[in-house]
């Protein structure tokens, strides 16, 4: 069997850094906005726009938290996973969060002067190229 996502897109808020009460593993959190155009039969241009849950999980969260803020562009790629809660109403829901487990930061390094060697220098120039009328 095989559960694996890959999503290029714009954080929707800056992560939250939390720890588990169990053992303080750091995770984050963050909103991912995915966005694809395409053209209607009739030629006109739309835009529409996915959004996704991530959690980053130890290292990778500690990374998130440090360099990725609101806007920042990330290719992400982990495996999708479904949670039960129950919302303020007491009804029961399901949330979809996609669990990352590999991350490439797209957007320019940041301008602080502390940022350490550790910041990946993956470029997004590629990207531009890509066509996303076609579905494959």
């Amino acid at each position: 069997m095989l559960n694996k996502i890959m999503l290029i897109g714009n954080l929707g808020r800056d992560p939250e850094l939390s720890y588990t009460d169990n053992g303080g593993t750091p995770f984050t959190r963050f909103s991912l906005a995915v966005s694809r155009t395409y053209k209607t039969p009739s030629g006109e241009k739309r835009e529409e726009t996915e959004w996704f849950n991530v959690v980053a999980w130890r290292s990778l969260a500690e990374r998130c938290h440090r360099y990725l803020r609101k806007g920042s562009k990330v290719y992400v790629e982990g495996r999708v996973t479904q949670r039960k809660y129950t919302d303020r109403n007491g009804v029961e829901r399901v949330a979809v969060d996609v669990i990352a487990t590999d991350l490439r930061f797209l957007s320019p390094r940041p301008q602080e002067a502390d940022v350490s060697d550790e910041f990946p220098t993956d470029s997004g120039d590629f990207l531009e190229d890509l066509d996303d009328s076609q579905p494959f």
